[in-house]
C-alpha cells in the first residue's frame, strides 16, 4: 500500500497540510484537490499506527488533520466519498442487524491434535493430489470472532458475522469504525473488481485486561474472555462502544475475486498463501506477517507448531492453535473441499489448558428425552481464560469408572479450550472426608421411575410429561437453529409452563395473547412480537421442523438429509428402516430411532395438530416454486375473491409470511374492505407496499 519510497513524500505532504493557512477561504477546486491529499495522508498514518503499530506523527498532529478533513466535508459536503476516513463514523445506533447470504461459504476446518494427525493429514493430501512432498504455510489460529469483508471497486461494501457459514449478520457500521480495516484498497491495481476476505477480530490481552479494569471502575461485571468480548462487541447497537473495546481484524483469506466483467481472478491474484499475505499486508490490512511461514515437509510444520505451543502464552492475542494449508492455490482448488472443510488445510489444536479445583456438589438435570446428567459444581477455577464452575460427568458409569467422589480435588481440562472436563480426581490430596456421589432413585423433577435399559449408559426418566423434559422439549422446539421463535428463550417457556398457559408442543401457536400482555414484565410492543415471531415460525423449512421435533440421534445435518428425501414430513412413515439406511449418513441407530418416532401413533397426531394449526410439513423444494419466499405479508379488510385464511394459504403456498399486525418488517399490505387502522400505520411507515385486491390478485396471477 505505501513503499519507502512514498513515506517521506507523505511525512512532507502531512507537514505541508498542517502549515495551510486561511483553511475557511478555501475555494472548492482547491478543496477538492486538498480532500484527495489529506485523504490519502490519514489513511497512510492509520496504516502506520493501527497496522504496522508504528506510528510516525503525534496524535496531536493526526488529529490536526483530521478535523481539517472533517471541516472541508462539512463547508463542502459534495466533497465526502465513502471511503472517507471521516465516514467511519456513522448513525450512533444500528436499530437491526439484517441477514446477508456470504458470496463463498464460510467453511469451518477439519482438527487435529497431534503429530499423528498431521501426518495423517499430509499422506491424505499427498495421496489426493499425486504429488510425492507438498510445501505447507503454517499461520495462528487465533480465537476471536470469524467475520467477512466484501470490496466493490476498492471501497468497502459491507462487513458481516460469520453466521451458520452461508448466512450472516450485516455489521458494516461497526466494521468501519475498526481502524485496522481499511474503507479504501486498490485491488483494482490487481484487475480485481469485486472480493471477498475473510478474518479474525480479535482483542489483543492487554486491551483486553484495560477494557475488564474499565468495567470494574465503572460498577459494571467482567467479560469472562476476549473472545466473548469481542463476539458481543460486534453485534453492539451503539458503535461508538463497539469501537471502544479496541477490536482489531486480521486478515487471512481472499474466498472470492473477480475482474469487473466477471471473471475469476483469485488464482491470477495470488498463486502461494504466503504471497497472498503479503500483498494484503501491503494493501494497508492486518495479517499475521511476521508471525507465519512456509515449511517444505510436514516434520517442519510439527517443529513450527511445537514451537509456537511453547510461546502462546507470550503472544499478544489468543491463540488455540495452528492452521495448515497447502501453500500452492491452484493445489488448494484441484484438492477442493468437502461440504464441512476444504481438503487442503486443517487446524492444529494445542493441548488443553488444565487447572484442579474442588468438586463441591452434584446436581442432576433432566433433558428433553429423559436423559439424567449429572453436573458437577466446583469452586470456580480460570481456564483458558474462562471462570469454570459447572462440569458434566456425563453419567454413572463415568463417575464409577473415574472413580470421582464429593469433595475430591480434581483436574480440569477444557478439551479443545472449548468443553470443560474432569480428567482424574486427585487420589494422593484425599483425606477420608470424601463421600460417594449418590444417583436419585427417582426423577428430580417429577420423581417418577428411573430405568436403564440395555447396554446403555445413561438413566431416564420415562415420564413423557415430566416438567423437565416438557420444558426442555419446548425450549429446543423454539430455539434458533429449529423453529427459531425470538423472544421465547428458557427462561420465558419455564415460566409459561409454570403459569399453566404453556404445557405441550401444540400450545405454541395458541398462545393467547391478551393473556400474555398483562404477565408481569410483559406489555403490548413485546406480545405483539412474540406473537409475530410465532407466526413467522409456521413458515420455516421442513428441515427446521424435523430438527425441532427433537427425534433421537438427528441432529441439523440429518434432519437435511431427511428432508431432502421426502415431499412432506409425513412420508417418512412410509420409509422402513432399511430404506432409511440408504440415506446419506444415517446408520442403523439413527434409522431405528427416525422410524420408531413416525410410527408412534402420540407423534404423528402431534404432527397432524402442528399443519392444522399452519405450520409448514412440506418441503419446498424448488425456489421457482416460492417467489415470495422471505416476504411478509399483512391481510386487512374483507376480501370478495376469497376469504382472508385462503388468501393466507395461497401466500404461504408462494413462500410468503402472513403476520397479524404491520411493523417496519412488512413487505407488503393487502386491503379489503373496510380495512381499519392497519392502514394507517401503513401509510406512515411508508416502506410496506399496499395493494387492493385488484392488484393484489394481479401479482398473484404474474407469479403463477
Amino acid at each position: 500500500m505505501y513503499s519507502p519510497n512514498n513515506t517521506s513524500y507523505l511525512l512532507k505532504k502531512t507537514n505541508d497540510l498542517l502549515k495551510i493557512p486561511n483553511k475557511e477561504k478555501l475555494k472548492e477546486i482547491e478543496a477538492r484537490y486538498i480532500t484527495d491529499q489529506l485523504r490519502n495522508t490519514i489513511r497512510f498514518h492509520e496504516y502506520r499506527y493501527y497496522v504496522m503499530n508504528d506510528p510516525l506523527i503525534s496524535d496531536f498532529e493526526y488529529d490536526t488533520l483530521y478535523k481539517f478533513l472533517q471541516n472541508l466535508e462539512n463547508v463542502f459536503p459534495v466533497l465526502i466519498t465513502p471511503d472517507s476516513p471521516t465516514q467511519r463514523v456513522g448513525s450512533s445506533l444500528t436499530k437491526d442487524f439484517p441477514k446477508v447470504s456470504h458470496l463463498t461459504p464460510m467453511l469451518s476446518l477439519d482438527n487435529s491434535y497431534n503429530a499423528g494427525d498431521l501426518i495423517d493429514f499430509d499422506r491424505r493430501v499427498r495421496e489426493l493430489s499425486g504429488k510425492e512432498s507438498i510445501e505447507y504455510f503454517v499461520e495462528p489460529k487465533f480465537d476471536g470472532a470469524g467475520i467477512s469483508l466484501v470490496y466493490n471497486n476498492d471501497i468497502l461494501e459491507r462487513g458481516a458475522t460469520r453466521g451458520d457459514g452461508s448466512v450472516g449478520e450485516d455489521i458494516t457500521p461497526n466494521i468501519k469504525r475498526i481502524r485496522t480495516v481499511p474503507l479504501f484498497a486498490r485491488f483494482s491495481d490487481h484487475g480485481i473488481s469485486t472480493i471477498e476476505l475473510r478474518g479474525e477480530a480479535l482483542i489483543s490481552r492487554d486491551k483486553f485486561k484495560e477494557l475488564n479494569e474499565k468495567r470494574l471502575l465503572q460498577g459494571e461485571s467482567i467479560l469472562a474472555n476476549p473472545r466473548n468480548a469481542v463476539s458481543g462487541a460486534m453485534r453492539l447497537q451503539e458503535q461508538s462502544e463497539s469501537a471502544d473495546r479496541g477490536i482489531e481484524i486480521f486478515i487471512y483469506e481472499i474466498s472470492l475475486a473477480t475482474s469487473a466483467d466477471g471473471k475469476d481472478k483469485l488464482f491470477d491474484f495470488h498463486h502461494h498463501r504466503l504471497d497472498t499475505v503479503k500483498i494484503l499486508h501491503e494493501l494497508g490490512f492486518k495479517t499475521s506477517l511476521g508471525n507465519c511461514g512456509s515449511f517444505g515437509n510436514i516434520q517442519e510444520v510439527i517443529i513450527y507448531c511445537n514451537e509456537w505451543e511453547q510461546k502462546r502464552n507470550n503472544f499478544p492475542y489468543e491463540i488455540d492453535g495452528m492452521v495448515i494449508k497447502i501453500n500452492d492455490t491452484s493445489l488448494q482448488n484441484l484438492l477442493g473441499r468437502t461440504a464441512h472443510h476444504p481438503r487442503w488445510a486443517i487446524a492444529y489444536k494445542f493441548k488443553a489448558k488444565q487447572a484442579t479445583s474442588i468438586l463441591r456438589n452434584v446436581e442432576f438435570q433432566v433433558g428433553r428425552t429423559g436423559i439424567i446428567t449429572p453436573v458437577a459444581k466446583l469452586d470456580p477455577v480460570e481456564l483458558a481464560g474462562v471462570s469454570v464452575s459447572s462440569v458434566s460427568l456425563f453419567n454413572e458409569d463415568f463417575i464409577r469408572s473415574k472413580d470421582i467422589k464429593l469433595g475430591d480435588m480434581v483436574l480440569v481440562e477444557r478439551a479443545g479450550d472449548v468443553i470443560p472436563y474432569i480428567v482424574k480426581p486427585v487420589t494422593e490430596n484425599r483425606d477420608g472426608n470424601e463421600t460417594e456421589i449418590q444417583y436419585p432413585e427417582k426423577c428430580p423433577s417429577c420423581t417418577g421411575v428411573l430405568v436403564r435399559s440395555g447396554e446403555e449408559a445413561a438413566i431416564r426418566c420415562i415420564n413423557i410429561d415430566c416438567p423437565a423434559q416438557v420444558v426442555e422439549r419446548i425450549s429446543h422446539f423454539v430455539s434458533k437453529d429449529a423453529m427459531n421463535i425470538d423472544g421465547m428463550g428458557y427462561a420465558i417457556v419455564l415460566k409459561f409452563y409454570q403459569l399453566g398457559i404453556l404445557k405441550h408442543l401444540t400450545d405454541i401457536y395458541k398462545l393467547d395473547i391478551e393473556k400474555i400482555r398483562k404477565i408481569d414484565g410483559w406489555g403490548d410492543k413485546s406480545a405483539e412480537n412474540l406473537k409475530s415471531s410465532i407466526d413467522e415460525s409456521r413458515n420455516r423449512g421442513l428441515e427446521k421442523l424435523i430438527f425441532a421435533l427433537g427425534i433421537r440421534h438427528v441432529g441439523q445435518n440429518t434432519a437435511k438429509t431427511l428432508t431432502q428425501s421426502v415431499n412432506d414430513i409425513f412420508d417418512l412413515a412410509s420409509l422402513s428402516t432399511e430404506d432409511l439406511v440408504l440415506l446419506k449418513d444415517v446408520g442403523e441407530k439413527v434409522a431405528a430411532s427416525v422410524y420408531d418416532f413416525f410410527h408412534n401413533e402420540l407423534n404423528m397426531n402431534l404432527l397432524h395438530e402442528l399443519k392444522e394449526l399452519g405450520v409448514n410439513t412440506v418441503n419446498i423444494k424448488n425456489e421457482r416454486d416460492i417467489p415470495l419466499n422471505g416476504q411478509n405479508f399483512v391481510i386487512t379488510g374483507s376480501l370478495k375473491s376469497y376469504s382472508r385464511n385462503e388468501a393466507k394459504v395461497m401466500l404461504e403456498k408462494m413462500g410468503a409470511n402472513v403476520m397479524e399486525s404491520v411493523s417496519n418488517k412488512i413487505h407488503y399490505l393487502i386491503v379489503g374492505s373496510e380495512p381499519g387502522s392497519k392502514l394507517d400505520k401503513a401509510i406512515k411507515i411508508g416502506s410496506v407496499k399496499i395493494l387492493d385486491e385488484e392488484n393484489f390478485l394481479a401479482l398473484i396471477n404474474s407469479l403463477k
